[in-house]
């Protein structure tokens, strides 16, 4: 329906990647921080939008990306889709400590995400697994810690 205007809906990370090349936001403090990004599924598989988390990432000083092998639109879950968040596993593994386990494999010390679900999957992950050392953060959240204080 019409609401009054004509606006286009874009995510936030487009936004705030669209921002830096254009100048508009400087990413002039230094986050040292090794890190991985997971892709959420409805960002990189229904939108196709993988390339904007990782401008921001490569804009933000001193942070260094280490992909995992399901990524960008080959992503795996995070275990929060289709409902999941709420079931228990009985057989098998948790989906959300799977794709932790792939996180880990990169060595990073931190996880950013793109979707508050997906920070809560591999956050819950981490401390279900015994390493509540690693980090999980949106991506927006490292490119404000950026930003000139």
């Amino acid at each position: 329906p019409a609401f009054g205007g004509d606006f286009e809906v874009v995510h936030g990370t487009e936004l705030v990647a669209k921002l830096i090349s254009e100048g508009k936001l400087k990413m002039e403090q230094t986050v040292d921080v090794d890190l991985t990004y997971h892709d959420p599924c409805y960002l990189s598989r229904i939108n196709g939008q993988v390339e904007a988390p990782r401008a921001i990432l490569g804009a933000i000083p001193g942070v260094k990306l280490t992909e995992m092998e399901k990524h960008g639109e080959a992503t795996m879950c995070c275990g929060a889709g289709g409902g999941r968040f709420w079931l228990e596993e009985h057989l098998g593994k948790r989906v959300n400590h799977e794709r932790f386990e792939q996180a880990m494999e990169t060595k990073a010390t931190t996880i950013a995400v793109g979707c508050p679900f997906c920070n809560v999957m591999l956050n819950n992950a981490a401390g279900e697994t015994g390493h509540e050392t690693v980090a999980t953060t949106d991506v927006l959240e490292l490119a404000a810690k950026a930003l000139k204080a």
